[in-house]
């Protein structure tokens, strides 16, 4: 569970430190349920995608991030306590306890985050990755929004537009490669950017 004690004064510390280098602008902020579980699909280009995330949105947010990111026991404890939760795409079966925890997140009405590209794609959209839109599906049901991420150019405090789009479901897992495709275009289209062929 994220630590508020942790939480709250990381999250002021975010924005005193982004402000002079970010103005940050969220769009589409009524997409989002006031109550209930679901899932932030975003575009991800820069590590500043993940602080500015959880400045533009209205709830706490968790984290499935690359496990790479918990070897440290000072970071892994840092991270986990702003709602981290590590995940290692290659050894999948070392993976279920955090699996679990995503599942049993969203059964308590949280909101979880999960970057479909799996990794930065600098002005485009890269292909999806349809993993844990498949294993989230397959245990519950549960509206998957997602989100486009957009620095302007040029020198100086960069404008970032962070639009959440409507919330897209999957009606049967025998889909779900098309949804990922579906939903992936949709994050390039908030995002103002071609996707990946």
């Amino acid at each position: 569970m994220i630590d508020l004690s942790v939480y709250r004064p990381t999250r002021l510390a975010a924005k005193l430190c982004l402000a002079p280098f970010f103005k940050l602008e969220p769009e589409g902020l009524e997409h989002l349920p006031s109550e209930g579980p679901y899932v932030l699909l975003p575009k991800h280009q820069r590590w500043e995608d993940i602080p500015l995330l959880a400045l533009a949105s209205p709830h706490p947010l968790y984290y499935v991030a690359k496990y790479e990111l918990f070897a440290n026991p000072l970071s892994r404890w840092f991270i986990s306590a702003l709602g981290g939760i590590p995940l290692n795409r290659l050894r999948p079966m070392e993976s279920r306890v955090s699996i679990k925890n995503v599942i049993a997140l969203l059964e308590m009405g949280e909101r979880v985050v999960v970057f479909p590209e799996g990794t930065y794609y600098k002005g485009r959209t890269g292909p999806g990755r349809s993993g844990m839109i498949r294993l989230i599906h397959s245990r519950m049901k549960v509206s998957f929004i997602p989100v486009g991420v957009n620095y302007s150019t040029g020198k100086g405090r960069k404008e970032v537009r962070i639009r959440f789009g409507q919330g897209m479901a999957l009606d049967s897992l025998e889909h779900v490669e098309r949804f990922t495709d579906e939903v992936m275009g949709r994050i390039g289209e908030l995002s103002g950017m071609p996707k990946s062929q």
